[in-house]
């Protein structure tokens, strides 16, 4: 027998749980959904007692803790405290604080951080969302039936702020808990995405390869209590019983971000400057300067990773690839470092073009710029506002909004940045197999831009994957490959 703690989102109490709990005690399992303080003085080691006391409540059963979004922070507070009772930590939809870190940091509403960093203690308790159609600043409600999201409006109450802006405070026994995350693939985070990361190296994301750590994935927005009750419930079990997928540990096999470019293109010399490396055509001189094609990767990629994104093979083979075309070759390593990055890795871009336009063999009239998978969030600045001398944006596998879990702010949105676009060209490399949290990004940047008689060229790879420059060898990649250039050195000449 298995006894369940679910500690729910911001602004809900146990009640949110009602139809997983049905579900769960039809299989003999006790259920304990938390109703956290709500009081304007509470603060987060209230809720993490409030759990603790919980545990200390059941007797003779293995407790599994399952923290939803901001519930996470509790639970791991109290299983750092009382880890000998605690059987699995189930994280659903939820981030990975760690010691030190506020639930602040993971709230996705904009104007609440802003406004809870700027008054801290001194903060009014965070009131819910007016209107059912307000949630989607905490998260997808994608899923969720009409009358469930008005029954979470109506019975939301205020949240204390000191719960989100003091510290997490763990001392690392809560490690010893095995783990299980269900991941919610329309609120932004797939399996598929996360083994991405780990395979990134990121050192912070190495204990999800870990045996003891499984996954789950449900085709839904945020609130799975709501909108998949039953399929929430089924995770649960399968996580108290040790079930779920296991992540591919690093080094286990060639990450895909390593593995060889598909165009087999002849070495080219390159000039490291600083964060930028240059692959010159022949004949680029300072008579006859050449166009360039900055090419910006993706991410977030950890400090400290080796090699870093400009010697990955799919960016070296573009730059190869530009200098055979006759065109000046960018490529760099920015400081998208983590979701919190974008401002610093915004500033490396502008500092590179800026330096690849002073260089006298480049037309300082001729640029394109061509952003991959994440980094696709960086062209929202050049969208906003185009100089004269861009000719081109091109985008492969882009994300081109945030996804909804992510704390990017406003700013990063080229979704919205595109309206201001005018007659820029631009180029987008859609793949057929995306990930389906990035495809809808996609999606409605196409939407946007058609209604506002943007320039957009689309080039097709019904079956490629993200990344498909090192993952699918196939006619119809190179061709695409080939296709996008074409048409991005094509605005270059124009």
């Amino acid at each position: 027998m298995t006894a369940f703690v679910l500690v729910g989102e911001v602004f809900t109490g146990g009640w949110i749980w009602d139809d997983v709990a049905d579900r769960l005690r039809g299989t003999g399992a006790e259920v304990y959904a938390a109703t956290l303080p709500s009081g304007p003085g509470a603060d987060l080691e209230a809720h993490v007692r409030h759990i603790v006391d919980l545990i200390d409540g059941v007797t003779g059963t293995p407790v599994v803790l399952a923290g939803h979004g901001y519930g996470i922070h509790p639970v791991l507070g109290a299983a750092d405290r009382r880890p000998e009772r605690t059987a699995r930590i189930v994280h659903v939809d939820a981030g990975m604080p760690q010691d030190g870190d506020p639930a602040l940091k993971l709230v996705p509403d904009e104007a609440v951080r802003e406004r809870l960093l700027r008054q801290g203690d001194d903060a009014e308790p965070v009131a819910p969302p007016a209107s059912p159609e307000d949630w989607t600043r905490w998260g997808s409600t994608e899923g969720v039936p009409a009358a469930a999201l008005e029954r979470l409006t109506r019975q939301a109450v205020p949240h204390p702020p000191r719960t989100l802006t003091a510290p997490l405070r763990l001392t690392g026994a809560y490690a010893k808990v095995p783990t299980s995350g269900v991941l919610c693939v329309a609120n932004g985070t797939s399996i598929e995405l996360v083994q991405a990361l780990v395979g990134l190296g990121d050192p912070r994301l190495q204990a999800l390869s870990d045996p003891r750590v499984s996954f789950f994935e449900l085709p839904t927005g945020h609130w799975p209590m709501l909108s998949a009750p039953g399929e929430l419930a089924d995770a649960l079990l399968g996580a108290a019983a040790g079930e779920g997928l296991r992540l591919t540990p690093p080094g286990a096999e060639p990450p895909t971000h390593l593995r060889p470019f598909l165009l087999d293109l002849p070495e080219r010399p390159r000039e490291r400057h600083g964060n930028t490396d240059l692959y010159i055509p022949d004949g680029a001189t300072p008579e006859r300067p050449a166009p360039a094609v900055v090419f910006v990767h993706g991410g977030p990629v950890p400090a400290g990773a080796a090699p870093t994104p400009r010697d990955w093979p799919a960016f070296t083979g573009y730059g190869r690839y530009a200098a055979g075309l006759g065109v000046v070759g960018v490529t760099l390593d920015h400081g998208l470092h983590d979701l919190d990055g974008y401002p610093d890795a915004a500033d490396d871009v502008r500092a590179a073009v800026d330096a690849v336009r002073a260089d006298p063999r480049v037309d300082a009239d001729r640029i394109a710029l061509w952003f991959f998978s994440a980094g696709g969030l960086l062209s929202a600045d050049w969208l906003a506002a185009p100089p004269p001398w861009l000719r081109c944006v091109a985008a492969t596998y882009p994300i081109l909004a945030p996804l909804p879990n992510w704390t990017t702010g406003s700013r990063f949105r080229p979704a919205t940045a595109v309206r201001a676009a005018g007659r820029l060209p631009l180029v987008v490399t859609r793949v057929g197999r995306e990930r389906p949290e990035i495809a809808v990004t996609v999606e409605a940047f196409l939407t946007e831009a058609a209604a506002c008689g943007s320039a957009v060229e689309v080039v097709d790879v019904p079956g490629a994957h993200h990344g498909f420059e090192t993952i699918d060898h196939t006619d119809e990649a190179r061709a695409a490959v080939a296709d996008a250039a074409r048409r991005v050195i094509g605005h270059l000449r124009a």
